[in-house]
C-alpha cells in the first residue's frame, strides 16, 4: 500500500503513544497525513515520535471523559480547522471468571472501549462538515465473531462497538463513512506467534483513510493474519 496519499488530510489518531496507535502515525504520516496525536497528558504528547518532515502534533486527552474529548477536539479544530479522519485505537483487554468480574471491572473495560468510541466519534463528527469524513474504530475478533470464556466484559464492549460503527454508517450515510477493524492477537515487529501484526492493521487503516473502504461503508473488517 505504498502508493496511496494523504496529503492534505488531517487524521486524528488517539492512542497514538500505544503499540498499534505508535505504528499508525507512522504509517499515515509517511505518506502525507498530517496528523494530530491523541494521547493521554502532556508528558506524552511531549514525547511522541513523528517521521521526519511529516506534519504532527500532540494533543493531551482522557477519552474515557466527555469534556476532556470536547476540549480536544476543539483544539484541534482550532489548529487544522477540521478533521477529515479519525483513527480510535485507544481500548484495553481483561480476562476474569463471570462470578470473579467486579462492576467496576465491568464499567471500566466498557469505559475504555465502547464509551471512549462513542465520545471521540461524536466528537469528530462535530468537525468534520464539509468534508468527506472517514471513522475507524478498533474492535476484536471476540466482538465480531463470539465471546470468549472468562472475557464478558471485553467481548461485550468489543460487540458495543461493532453496532456503534454500523449505527453511525447508517447515519452519515453519503457524508462519513465508518468501519471496525476487529483484528485477533496483535503481533509485533519481532514477536513470534500466531496473530495478525502491527504493522498490517496500520496499513489497512491507511487503506480505509484513502477511500479504499467506501463500498464497505458500517462494515467489519477482521483482520486475523495468516491463520
Amino acid at each position: 500500500m505504498t502508493d496511496i496519499d494523504l496529503r492534505g488530510q488531517i487524521i486524528a489518531v488517539t492512542g497514538a503513544d500505544g503499540r498499534l496507535g505508535q505504528q499508525v502515525v507512522q504509517q499515515l504520516a509517511r505518506q502525507g497525513a498530517t496528523i494530530a496525536a491523541i494521547v493521554l497528558n502532556e508528558e506524552l504528547a511531549a514525547r511522541i515520535p513523528f517521521p521526519e518532515d511529516a506534519e504532527g502534533w500532540a494533543f493531551p486527552c482522557d477519552v474515557t471523559q466527555e469534556e476532556s474529548v470536547q476540549r480536544c477536539f476543539e483544539a484541534i479544530s482550532r489548529q487544522f480547522g477540521g478533521v477529515d479522519v479519525l483513527v480510535h485505537t485507544v481500548g484495553g483487554w481483561a480476562s476474569s471468571d463471570l462470578h470473579e468480574t467486579s462492576l467496576d471491572e465491568w464499567n471500566r473495560l466498557l469505559c475504555l472501549n465502547l464509551t471512549s468510541t462513542f465520545l471521540c466519534f461524536r466528537e469528530a463528527t462535530r468537525y468534520m462538515t464539509g468534508r468527506k469524513g472517514r471513522l475507524i474504530a478498533v474492535a476484536s475478533a471476540q466482538g465480531a465473531d463470539r465471546g470468549v470464556a472468562g472475557q464478558a466484559a471485553y467481548s461485550a464492549s468489543k460487540a458495543g462497538v461493532i453496532r456503534l460503527v454500523e449505527s453511525v454508517a447508517a447515519e452519515f450515510y453519503g457524508h462519513i463513512t465508518a468501519h471496525a477493524i476487529a483484528p485477533s492477537t496483535l503481533v509485533g515487529g519481532d514477536e513470534e506467534g500466531a496473530g495478525v501484526r502491527v504493522g498490517d492493521v496500520a496499513e489497512l487503516c491507511a487503506f480505509l483513510c484513502a477511500g479504499g473502504g467506501d463500498a464497505l461503508n458500517g462494515a467489519t473488517l477482521r483482520a486475523y493474519g495468516p491463520g
